[in-house]
C-alpha cells in the first residue's frame, strides 16, 4: 500500500500517541522563532535556555510528565527522508512552530531485529500542535509540509535525554542500538548514520515524502 499523509487527529495515530491539549504554546513557539534558525539540512538542540526559561517549563514537567525534570530544545530544518528510526523509554512531546510531517513506526515491528519501511506511517501535524509520542513509537527527525519549505519542532524529553552515550558492555542486540543516553537507533543503509556506526536494520526503499508534498 503506497504511503499517505494523515492528521494526527486521525484515529490511526493514537496507536503511536496523542494531541496534548489543554494549554497554550504561542509563547513557546514565538521563542523558538525568535532564537533558533530554519536551515537547509535539520538541527537538533536537546536544550535551549530561552525555551527552557518560560513558565510553560514547569506546566511541561508537572503535568505532562508527572514532576520529572525535562529538557526542552528543538528540531528544525528541510527534510523529506526518513533515513533512521530512533525510540526512548519515555513519551517525547513535539510541538510544531511549522506545519510538519512526522514518520512512525511500531517498536514491536522492529523487536525481532530489522524493521521493513512499508510500515511506516506519516502524520500531518499543523503549525501549533503538541503531540506526545509514546515511548513504543518509532520516529526521527520530522519532515517538511511542503516541498523546499523548511520546520521548526520544539522537542520536549526527560533531562540528559540525546547526550553522550553511556560505557557499557553490549551483552544483547538492543544494547547494540543504544546511540546516545536515552537513544537507542536504528539506521537505513543510505543514511549518514549508517556510516557514524549506527545499526543498520531498516530494510527496504528509504522512505521520501518529496513526491507527497510538491
Amino acid at each position: 500500500m503506497s504511503l499517505v499523509i494523515k492528521s494526527v487527529n486521525d484515529k490511526d495515530f493514537v496507536k503511536y500517541g496523542r494531541v496534548v491539549e489543554g494549554y497554550d504554546f504561542g509563547k513557546l513557539l514565538s521563542t523558538l522563532e525568535s532564537c533558533s534558525p530554519k536551515p537547509d539540512d535539520v538541527v537538533y538542540v536537546p536544550s535551549c535556555p530561552e525555551l527552557e526559561s518560560l513558565e510553560v517549563k514547569k506546566y511541561l514537567a508537572d503535568n505532562v510528565y508527572g514532576g520529572m525534570p525535562i529538557q526542552i530544545g528543538y528540531c528544525n530544518g528541510t527534510n523529506t527522508k526518513l533515513n533512521c528510526l530512533e525510540y526512548h523509554k519515555d513519551s517525547e512531546i513535539d510541538i510544531a512552530a511549522d506545519d510538519c510531517v512526522l514518520l512512525l513506526g511500531c517498536q514491536q515491528d522492529a523487536a525481532k531485529g530489522t524493521y521493513d519501511t512499508s510500515k511506516v506511517e506519516a502524520f500531518l501535524c499543523p503549525k501549533g500542535t503538541a503531540v506526545e509520542l509514546y515511548a513504543t513509537t518509532l520516529h526521527y527527525a520530522p519532515c517538511s509540509a511542503k516541498l523546499g519549505e523548511g520546520f521548526r519542532v520544539v522537542i520536549v524529553l526527560p533531562k540528559g535525554t540525546n547526550y553522550d552515550m553511556p560505557d557499557i558492555e553490549i551483552t544483547n542486540n538492543e544494547d547494540k542500538r543504544l546511540f546516545a543516553s536515552n537513544k537507542w537507533l536504528i539506521a537505513h543503509p543510505d543514511a549518514p548514520e549508517a556510516k557514524q556506526g549506527a545499526v543498520v536494520a531498516i530494510t527496504g526503499d528509504n522512505t521520501d515524502i518529496a513526491e507527497l508534498i510538491k
